[in-house]
Formats: C-alpha cells, sequence, structure tokens
C-alpha cells in the first residue's frame, strides 16, 4: 500500500504475483536474510533499492540505518540522484517524510539524513572502505546489495574471491546482530556472489531466503502477464534485445557460458562413490598425473596433482576422478616426496604422468630411480586448449566421472578455462585423459580432433570401414585376455622390483 501510496508513477502495469512476494519478503521482519534474482525490468530494484529503505525508516520498522551498495560509485550515486529526486519532487512523501537533507561524509559516500527520525540512508560502491561505518549511536540495522557483480568481474576465480571475501569479511561484519542483509541481482556465473549464497542456503551454512523470477518459467509461463499478456509480446521484448545469449541470461536466468567456453557446467557427470575393485567391475589400477611448476612467486602457476581410478577396457573405459587434488606450489624435494608418497598408498600397479619438458624430466628420472611406475607424457605440439578440446566427448558422454564434493576448484578450472588465472588443475586433467585415451586405442570412439590441429590421426584411424567395431563376444574376448596379460605383467613386474629393491638395501612399501 505505502509503494502504490507514494510511488503510483511506478506502477505502469498490474503488479505482478512475484513483485508482491518480494514486497512480502521485505515487510517479514522474521526473514533476515533474503537474495532475489529477477528478470531485466521486472522492478526489483525499484522495490528494494528505492522504496524499501524510504518505508523501513517511515513504516512500522523504523529503522535507523540503511545502507545501499553498489559495484561502482557511479551506480551508488546514480541510486541516491534517484532517492533524493523523490523526496524533493514527491508532494506527498516529502510533507510525510521530510525535512531531510544530504551529506558527503569522511568515507566518500553520499548520504540522506530524516532528522524528523533520526535515521540515515547512506550509499557506497564496492571500491569504498566501510569499516565502522555509523549514524550516530546506530550501525546499519539494513543492508541492501544490488548488482554488485557484473560479467567482468565474475570472469576470473580470483575476481569472484575478492568480491565474497568483500562481502563476508567487510559488508557483514559492518552490521550488528540483527541486521537484515538483503541482496539482488542476476546470476552470471556458476561461482558467482548470488550462486555461492545459494549454495551455502541450501547446505544450511547460512540462514536465508532465496527466490528466483526469471520472466518464462519452466512450462513457459510469463510471471508478469499484466506487462506481457500474450506471446507475441514476449516475442517483441525479445526482438528488441536482440542478442539471445542476453535473452537467456538477463530474462530467462540462465547461466550462460562465453562463445569460446569449451567445457560446460551441464556436461560434467557426478558419481557419489566410487565403483567395487573387483572383476566384475574391471578396476584396472590408479594413475596419477602432475602437472608441475618450480617457481616458488606468488603470481607463479602451482603444481597440480590429480589421481584417477580406471575401470574397463576400450571403448568401455571410464576415468573416475578422486576428490581432493593437490593444488599448491611445491619445492623439487616436496613434489617428489608427495609423488613417492601416493604411489605407496596406491600401489605399484599406479601409474605416473609426468609431463616430459623442462625440469620435469628430473622429477621422471627421480621417481623412477625409485622404482616407481613413472612415464612421461609427450602433449605432441598440442597447445592447453586443444588438449582440454580433446576431452570434451568422453566428458559428455560420462566416461570421465567427477566426485560431488572436493572436486570444486578443478571444475572451475575446467569449466572456466580462458578466463582463470590458473589452469594447472586442467592441464593434470588432461594428461590423464589423453593418457587413458592413447593406451585404450579407442579413437575411433573418441573424438580427439579440434578443429585443424590432429593428434596422431593417421596413427591411430578413425574410419570405421577400416577399423570395423568388434561384436561384444568379441570385445569381451579381448578385454579378458587384456586383463590376463596385465595382471601377469604387473606379477613380474613386482616381482623383479622387489628383488632389485632387496638388491640395493631397500624395500618400499606395498
Amino acid at each position: 500500500m505505502f509503494f502504490h501510496f507514494y510511488f503510483p508513477h511506478y506502477v505502469t502495469y498490474p503488479t505482478a504475483e512475484f513483485q508482491k512476494e518480494i514486497f512480502a519478503l521485505t515487510e517479514d521482519e522474521t526473514i533476515k536474510n533474503f537474495f532475489v534474482v529477477a528478470f531485466r525490468g521486472s522492478g526489483k530494484s525499484t522495490i528494494v533499492t528505492t522504496s524499501f529503505p524510504i518505508w523501513a525508516i517511515l513504516g512500522r520498522q523504523k529503522i535507523k540505518f540503511v545502507l545501499i551498495l553498489c559495484q561502482t560509485r557511479n551506480q551508488s550515486k546514480q541510486h541516491m540522484t534517484n532517492l533524493k529526486r523523490e523526496l524533493e519532487s514527491n508532494i506527498l512523501l516529502k510533507k510525510d517524510l521530510g525535512p531531510f537533507e544530504s551529506e558527503n561524509d569522511e568515507w566518500g559516500s553520499s548520504s540522506l539524513v530524516f532528522s524528523k527520525y533520526g535515521a540515515r540512508i547512506t550509499a557506497a560502491s564496492t571500491e569504498q572502505s566501510i569499516r565502522g561505518l555509523r549514524h550516530n549511536q546506530y550501525r546499519p540495522s539494513l543492508l541492501i546489495l544490488d548488482d554488485c557483480e557484473d560479467l567482468a568481474s565474475t570472469k576470473t576465480e580470483e575476481s569472484r574471491t575478492k568480491t565474497y571475501q568483500w562481502l563476508t569479511g567487510e559488508v557483514i561484519p559492518a552490521g550488528d546482530r540483527n541486521t537484515r542483509l538483503v541482496v539482488v541481482g542476476n546470476l552470471l556465473h556458476e561461482d558467482s556472489l548470488l550462486m555461492k549464497i545459494r549454495n551455502n542456503i541450501q547446505n544450511e551454512k547460512i540462514e536465508g531466503v532465496f527466490k528466483e523470477y526469471p520472466l518464462l518459467d519452466v512450462n513457459g509461463i510469463c510471471s508478469w502477464p499484466g506487462k506481457y499478456p500474450t506471446n507475441k509480446d514476449i516475442e517483441n521484448e525479445k526482438r528488441q534485445i536482440g542478442n539471445e545469449t542476453s535473452w537467456q541470461r538477463e530474462y530467462l536466468l540462465r547461466i550462460i557460458p562465453d562463445d569460446d567456453q569449451v567445457v560446460r557446467p551441464e556436461w560434467i557427470h557426478y558419481y557419489d562413490q566410487l565403483p567395487d575393485f573387483s572383476p566384475q567391475t574391471e578396476h584396472r589400477f590408479a594413475i596419477i598425473s602432475a602437472d608441475l611448476a618450480i617457481s616458488q612467486e606468488s603470481s607463479a602457476d602451482f603444481t597440480a596433482i590429480i589421481i584417477a581410478e580406471i575401470f574397463g577396457y576400450g571403448k568401455n573405459v571410464k576415468i573416475y576422478i578422486l576428490p581432493d587434488p593437490i593444488n599448491e606450489r611445491l619445492t623439487f624435494p616436496e613434489t617428489v616426496e608427495k609423488l613417492k608418497a601416493m604411489a605407496g598408498v596406491f600401489g605399484l600397479m599406479a601409474k605416473i604422468i609426468v609431463e616430459d619438458a623442462g625440469y620435469q624430466k628430473s622429477v621422471i628420472q627421480q621417481l623412477a630411480a625409485y622404482g616407481l611406475n613413472v612415464e612421461g607424457f609427450t602433449p605432441h605440439g598440442q597447445d592447453k586448449r586443444a588438449r582440454l578440446s580433446a576431452t570434451t566427448q568422453m566428458i559428455k558422454s560420462g566416461h570421465i566421472m567427477f566426485p560431488k564434493h572436493g572436486a570444486e576448484k578443478m571444475i572451475r578450472q575446467i569449466i572456466g578455462f580462458g578466463a582463470e588465472k590458473h589452469d594447472d588443475l586442467v592441464d593434470s586433467f588432461s594428461m590423464i585423459v589423453i593418457k587413458t585415451i592413447e593406451s585404450e586405442n579407442c579413437y575411433g570412439e573418441i573424438s580427439f580432433f579440434s578443429g585443424d590441429n590432429e593428434f596422431d590421426r593417421k596413427k591411430y584411424g578413425s574410419n570405421k570401414a577400416l577399423n570395423p567395431e568388434p561384436t561384444q563376444k568379441e570385445t569381451k574376448k579381448s578385454n579378458e585376455e587384456e586383463r590376463k596379460k596385465l595382471e601377469s605383467e604387473a606379477d613380474l613386474e613386482i616381482l623383479q622390483r622387489d628383488f632389485n629393491q632387496c638388491q640395493s638395501g631397500y624395500f618400499l612399501g606395498r
């Protein structure tokens, strides 16, 4: 009623049900925190950032200090200009709420002071420090964040982490125990601020209500029929936007990757637990992939070590990525010790692969001297993008399985390849997949080509006429023969290594 009475000039279409829900969220003080994602032009900012702060001061909530935060100073100034214009030109509001005056305070933010109510609204940006911000004895009791991210700020993990740390380390502590937090915006990235908040609510790490309001729901039903009464009206809006990506992202609230994204989130397949290590599941061996970095500088890459368990043979091979990969800066001795320890855990059957380039060759030699099953990985002239592209068919088809928990950083690097600052885990992941494909000789079934960049196509072949598919009986027989051969070779290898180790005066625990 307050909005329709004092702001009738904003009501150009019949109020939608989702807008009534947003009003209800602002009024319900039992909901401490709420987060709203809504399509462009939905009126979310008008309701939450323009009307709500004024009502919260004038109405029954009697809030004394409202802090509005935006991404840039220009945006915060624009919000304050909108509020000032309302209070100056809105006669009813001016009579009921006034007098008021504007201030520029020591924090470089702009404020509106309501002397009649002893209250203040301050607007600031993510670029400004808000530590210690007070109005008289009051700390902010209502924090409103409006579009604190954009596509540029969500492009890299470093920037996304910085925004989240700003929220948790500076914004939330600026309030007191009973402060309400309200965030409105859009879903711009799988790891954006609002997505982090949504995941935290789902995992019961924080309390709050998270609402999403796309223009069209999953059944194609319009959420604002008063503004878009027919399908033709929606189509006209879409044509006016003129960009499918913007339409999907801004109106349907779908996270749309950049055109050059190699791996998309919906391609990722997850597992709850590993299959049993038994003949029935055709468990083969573990593979340890290491992408090494020697520099300890803060700007340098990290050493990335990933472990996977291999099941099945040929075109039925499956790679299960294990959780908690190593991704840190390690010295040469630390790297060698880590790999030795892993080989000790996973046994002598475990394969270790290290890129055969630069100083990494010495790591290969050192591990081989310890009797470990290590071999070099040669990228065959492919760049990182081409190597990752080579894994996409296996990712999409479910030949590669990721753990539901413990591989989030790796998946972010894979999905955000090309935009993320670091891609060490991507390199290590690609090495595992490429080495597995190479060992299984299954190039005819799995696309391993990216544009004009071929990976030994002549050597492995991809023509089904030249490489006809074996029958199920032939495949089973071939798999059994290969398994027996591998087991026999492994037994001989273990006996030989044990003998060599005993002769050299030490024994590596199995």
